[in-house]
């Protein structure tokens, strides 16, 4: 879809369907390689890079199903349904794919054409305006928190 300004902007079913699908990838490309580290012990440069693209798909995924969630007036509960699929393997997938089937996602965002109410609605509905500027805001945020858990280092089991 074509916002307004002329810019090329999934709506909110697609970018979550997009998401949900890069998160399952990103997902079997972190199980080859904890496969090929621990398993085989061939290498550990899957889970060097694999993980890292994980991560960060994984806080984008959490973050689109967050904004859908809002704009589309999700109760808390399927909000954190949606935050919860990212956690076992491949669950976005059947996540998105229930929601399309009971049209929970559309193809257009609501705050950006109607009145928002509350003040997240507002932030959202200004985000959605100017989806380019707030693609590059949220990467930026995304990356920062992405950074911050590097710089702790990952789990210890």
């Amino acid at each position: 879809m074509i916002d307004n300004a002329g810019v090329l902007s999934p709506g909110p079913g697609r970018l979550l369907r997009l998401l949900a699908d890069a998160e399952a990838v990103t997902w079997a490309l972190l199980l080859l390689g904890m496969t090929l580290k621990y398993l085989t012990r061939t290498t550990d440069l899957g889970v060097s890079i694999a993980g890292p693209v994980h991560g960060f798909v994984f806080l984008a995924y959490c973050v689109v199903v967050l904004v859908v969630g809002v704009d589309q007036r999700w109760g808390a509960r399927r909000m954190v349904l949606g935050l919860a699929s990212a956690v076992p393997p491949f669950t976005t997938i059947p996540f998105e794919r229930w929601v399309r089937r009971r049209g929970l996602a559309g193809e257009r965002w609501r705050l950006r054409e109607s009145g928002a109410r509350t003040a997240v609605e507002r932030a959202l509905a200004a985000v959605l305006r100017r989806p380019l500027p707030s693609a590059v805001v949220a990467l930026l945020v995304v990356g920062a928190v992405f950074s911050a858990l590097l710089a702790i280092g990952p789990p210890v089991g």
